[in-house]
C-alpha cells in the first residue's frame, strides 16, 4: 500500500493512443480508523451520493421495521440499491410499500424512466408512464417509508432535511462516519433526500467498519452485517443488469461489497481483508470510477496474497480493463488505470 499526493489516472485508449485522462482521488483504512493508502487528495470532502445508501439503511433494521414487515433479503438489498428500474426491482418495492400498509403514490423521489434500455423501451410500448417505482432510489425511498411507519411518523415530506426521518438518518451518518452533518455541509440529492459532504478517509473508515461489523453497539453491528451479506448475495438488487456493482459482487461471490455513487463516487469494503475504500473521481466520470474501484479491489486482494481463483482473476482484469465499442459492437478502445 502506499501514501501519494498523486490520483489515480484512468486512461481511454483509442488506436492504442491515449485519447482521454481521468484522476481519482481514493483512500483505503481499515476498521480501527488506520489508513492503509492514499492517492491523491484524501482529506477532500465529498457528497457520496448513492454510495451511502447501506448506511442510510442501517435505521430500518435497528428499528424492527424490516422484521415487522418480513423484508427478506433481497428486499433489504433493494433499500441500499440504485436500481435499473427492472421489473424485479420495481415489484420489490411494491412489495415493500405494501408490507408497511402504503402505496407508490407515497414516493417522494421523483419519476424516472428504467435505466436498461429493454426496459426504458418497453415501458414506452405499453404506454405506461415512468412513475416514481421506477427511480433507482425507489427501493430505498420505500425502506424510508417503512421505518416512517414503524416509528408512527409522518410519511409525508419524509425528504425533507427537517423530517424525523432524515434526522435520524443524518445522526446515524454522523456516528458511523465520524463527520459532522449539519447545514454547513448540506446539500439535496438527486432523488430530493439531503446529502451531506464527508471526507474521503472517514467514508474509507465507515465501510471498513461497516463490512466487518465493527461497531461499538452490537445491535449496529448485526445490523451492518445483516445488510452487508443481503446486497453480497443479491447483487443483481443492488444495480441490475449490465451493471458495474452486479458485476463486481458476482464476480466475487460473499468476497466483496461496492456500491456506486453518482458524479464518479464508489466505495468498497472488503470483510476478509478488514479494509474499505472510497474514491471520486474529480470530473464525476463513472466510467473512471468503475476502473479505479476494480484496480483498488484487485490490487488490495493480490497485495495481501488473497487466494483468487482463475475465474476471479479474469473477471477482474476484465473490470479492470473494460474495452469500449461503437453503435456497431465494434470494438474501438479501452479503459485502464495507468501502470
Amino acid at each position: 500500500m502506499e501514501i501519494t499526493n498523486q490520483p489515480l489516472i484512468v486512461e481511454a485508449l483509442r488506436g492504442g493512443r491515449v485519447e482521454s485522462l481521468h484522476a481519482v482521488d481514493a483512500v483505503i483504512a481499515s476498521a480501527d480508523g488506520s489508513i492503509a493508502a492514499v492517492h491523491g487528495d484524501g482529506d477532500r470532502g465529498v457528497f457520496p451520493r448513492s454510495a451511502i445508501k447501506a448506511l442510510q439503511a442501517l435505521p430500518l433494521v435497528e428499528s424492527g421495521a424490516a422484521d415487522r414487515f418480513g423484508f427478506s433479503p433481497a428486499h433489504l438489498a433493494l433499500a441500499c440499491s440504485s436500481h435499473n428500474g427492472e421489473p424485479v426491482h420495481t415489484a420489490g418495492a411494491g412489495e415493500m410499500l405494501a408490507a408497511a400498509g402504503l402505496s407508490q403514490t407515497c414516493l417522494e423521489c421523483g419519476a424516472q424512466l428504467p435505466y436498461h434500455p429493454r426496459d426504458h423501451e418497453a415501458l414506452v410500448r405499453s404506454g405506461e408512464l415512468a412513475g416514481a417505482i421506477h427511480n433507482n432510489c425507489s427501493g430505498k425511498h420505500s425502506g424510508f417509508l417503512a421505518f416512517a411507519v414503524q416509528e408512527g411518523m409522518e410519511t409525508a415530506g419524509y425528504v425533507n432535511a427537517t423530517h424525523p426521518v432524515q434526522k435520524e438518518i443524518a445522526g446515524v451518518l454522523e456516528t458511523v462516519t465520524g463527520a459532522a452533518h449539519g447545514e454547513d455541509n448540506y446539500g439535496i440529492d438527486g432523488c430530493s433526500i439531503p446529502t451531506y459532504e464527508i471526507p474521503l478517509a472517514s467514508l474509507a473508515v465507515a465501510y471498513a467498519r461497516f463490512g466487518t461489523g465493527s461497531d461499538p453497539g452490537r445491535e449496529r453491528s448485526a445490523a451492518m452485517l445483516r445488510l452487508r451479506d443481503a446486497c453480497m448475495a443479491h447483487p443483481v438488487m443492488v444495480a441490475g443488469s449490465e451493471r458495474f456493482d452486479t458485476a463486481m459482487m458476482q464476480a466475487l461471490p460473499g468476497r466483496v461489497f461496492t456500491k456506486t455513487g453518482a458524479e464518479g463516487v464508489f466505495i468498497i469494503a472488503i470483510p476478509e481483508l478488514g479494509l474499505g475504500a472510497a474514491l471520486k473521481c474529480r470530473d464525476g466520470a463513472t466510467r473512471a470510477a468503475e476502473v479505479a474501484c476494480a484496480h483498488l479491489v484487485e490490487s488490495m486482494l493480490e497485495e495481501s496474497d488473497s487466494k483468487l481463483s482463475q475465474a476471479e482473476v479474469k473477471a477482474l482484469k476484465e473490470l479492470c480493463n473494460p474495452v469500449l465499442k461503437n453503435r456497431n459492437e465494434i470494438v474501438v478502445g479501452s479503459l485502464r488505470t495507468r501502470p
